[in-house]
């Protein structure tokens, strides 16, 4: 009965990997969708968001017989709990690139971003990118370093974030009103993945030292 509870459990950290590698291909593609007004691109991050829903829910539904079957305690409920908050965390994450992609699409032929504005969603995606490989390597070898370092990137997209408010406001008015719009919640959805990222390597550190994190949350 152990023997199945432990490849339950290694199933679960296996399935976290590919979930999150699939974050990974999804910010990556809806940042440049979003930068080259590719619309191939944007649908298919669209598309497929609906394997990362399924994977969370198939996820969350195995956590929840495990601990109902095998009542778990000490570190392996520390798994399986962790598990489930980072599958929710991963399943935003890939909600919110789709969110991008959504907007690349709806603007297509057009582009949603003013070239004026450009070089800080370069900046942005490429954080974002960086966030979604460190999370991949993170969650493979419970690296409690590594998730440090999540920190100092969703720091960047903070600071990305401010200046996409400095130039929505600056005068006179750069931008149209539709712009303005776009800009915003693209920011945003870019600056909300660093939070959820920052929050699976939190649940990561609590996996391999018990510690919680009480300094950051995602919503």
């Amino acid at each position: 009965m152990r023997d199945i509870f432990t490849a339950e459990l290694t199933a679960l950290g296996e399935d976290l990997i590919a979930m999150s590698r699939l974050v990974e291909t999804a910010i990556s593609s809806a940042g440049t969708a979003l930068l080259t007004g590719d619309l191939a691109l944007a649908e298919s991050v669209i598309a497929d968001d609906h394997t990362i829903d399924a994977m969370e829910r198939d996820l969350d539904e195995r956590c929840v017989m495990m601990i109902a079957q095998q009542q778990p305690v000490a570190r392996d409920l520390r798994i399986i709990i962790a598990g489930l908050r980072m599958s929710a965390s991963l399943e935003r994450m890939g909600d919110l690139a789709r969110h991008i992609a959504q907007i690349a699409r709806l603007r297509y032929p057009g582009a949603a971003l003013p070239d004026s504005i450009r070089p800080t969603f370069v900046g942005m995606h490429h954080a974002a990118v960086e966030v979604a490989r460190k999370v991949t390597t993170v969650i493979d070898t419970l690296d409690v370093d590594l998730a440090a370092e999540l920190e100092s990137d969703d720091d960047e997209l903070d600071a990305l974030l401010t200046e996409t408010f400095a130039a929505t406001a600056a005068e006179p008015a750069t931008m149209t009103p539709q712009q303005v719009v776009d800009v915003t919640l693209c920011a945003r959805y870019f600056e909300r993945f660093g939070d959820h990222g920052v929050s699976v390597a939190e649940r990561v550190v609590y996996l391999v030292t018990g510690e919680v994190a009480d300094h950051h949350s995602a919503h």
